[in-house]
């Protein structure tokens, strides 16, 4: 981590990574709702209705007598989605023999709204579930067996007939800070524009440094935000790192904000796995990859997020660990969208399911109290 804290950041590092270094090889197979794509050297693709995208490969592969695979996983079709189906099923096939057989595990990519609309701050679209819609339909309609999200992303209430037993062990829940011309937020000059849709990241930066603007409108992939700093769209972007890490691109990293400069969205770095809720053969799979100590962190985090009722259009963040002595402390925030205002509370208990979640829901029941009516509305 000592060469990620203070390394200035350079037009060539970001010209130098290649634009998907996520790994597509190795055993399993990729389909966009269905069609198999056996290899990467596919060239030609085609639209044949919402949705749906076909390789013309797949023409020759119907004649090839192929085996239906044991599970197929959704997941959205960026990198850094895929390097977190890739790592579930990587995970799956070391724990499960019949699954690390040639073609046991299928990946299938959905488009969901959130991949679909670019034009937009994600605050302007409105809604829940803007990435996982789709794809929890396409497991409730049994096009999937199990999903694969960000759990940031996961609403509070799950969909019917759907379960999310599993989370993977967390990585980083830190932001990354990234700039071409300076080494911290602290050292960007007046009226430099930061580019983040993240209106959690907007009130903290605005909030610390008004001096400072900030681009709502800075949506795409990790690749694509990294692209748009290095043509001057922008003069830094903060980006998270456990996304980074999960791409292989953190020498991209000019430093990293600690948790008390910039406190981490709520499920920051942790991946969910769901599946039907009649679905015992797919429950004991993914069950035998959970984390529990992310899993318990996720929960308190997640119960004040539901206290709160927060939405794309609200500034919440909050973060649950496991202190030296085994004990569970809790982080959480809420601001005005301008960052004029920003409220901050904490938790101490034992770091178990039931104590954690009424943490969680205490802590939203205070911040709700302090801020008051209309609080979200500057």
């Amino acid at each position: 981590m000592d060469m990620l804290s203070s390394t200035m950041l350079t037009n060539q590092a970001l010209m130098a990574r290649p634009l998907f270094p996520v790994n597509l090889s190795s055993r399993g197979s990729v389909s966009v709702l269905g069609f198999s794509l056996p290899s990467p050297r596919t060239t030609c693709m085609r639209n044949h209705g919402i949705g749906i995208i076909r390789a013309s490969v797949a023409v020759e592969q119907q004649t090839q007598k192929t085996r239906v695979a044991l599970i197929r996983i959704g997941t959205r079709g960026s990198p850094l989605a895929l390097a977190q189906a890739y790592e579930t099923r990587d995970k799956l096939m070391a724990k499960h023999a019949e699954l690390a057989e040639e073609g046991a595990i299928e990946i299938v990519i959905i488009k969901t709204t959130g991949d679909k609309i670019l034009s937009q701050p994600l605050a302007d679209i409105g809604g829940k579930g803007l990435f996982t819609k789709e794809i929890d339909e396409a497991l409730i309609n049994s096009d999937i067996d199990i999903a694969v999200h960000s759990m940031k992303d996961v609403p509070t209430y799950l969909p019917e007939k759907t379960v999310l037993p599993c989370n993977l062990q967390r990585e980083d829940v830190r932001d990354a800070f990234i700039s071409v011309g300076a080494a911290s937020l602290a050292e960007l000059p007046t009226g430099s524009v930061v580019g983040t849709a993240s209106l959690r990241r907007k009130s903290q930066i605005l909030h610390r440094y008004p001096s400072l603007k900030v681009e709502e409108n800075f949506r795409g992939n990790v690749q694509t935000r990294l692209r748009k700093l290095n043509e001057g769209v922008v003069q830094a972007t903060l980006l998270a790192l456990a996304g980074l890490k999960r791409l292989n691109m953190t020498e991209n990293v000019t430093s990293i904000l600690s948790i008390d400069e910039m406190l981490p969205a709520v499920a920051q770095g942790a991946i969910g796995i769901a599946c039907r809720s009649d679905d015992n053969k797919m429950a004991n799979y993914i069950a035998s990859l959970n984390h529990e100590e992310t899993r318990l962190a996720v929960a308190c985090e997640r119960a004040f997020l539901l206290t709160l009722d927060g939405s794309c259009r609200t500034p919440i963040a909050g973060y649950a660990s496991k202190d030296q002595d085994g004990n569970c402390i809790f982080k959480g925030l809420v601001a005005s969208p301008d960052g004029t205002r920003v409220l901050e509370t904490s938790r101490k208990g034992p770091y178990a399911f039931e104590d954690m979640v009424k943490m969680g829901k205490d802590a939203g029941k205070e911040l709700l109290s302090r801020a008051g009516p209309g609080f979200f509305d500057s």
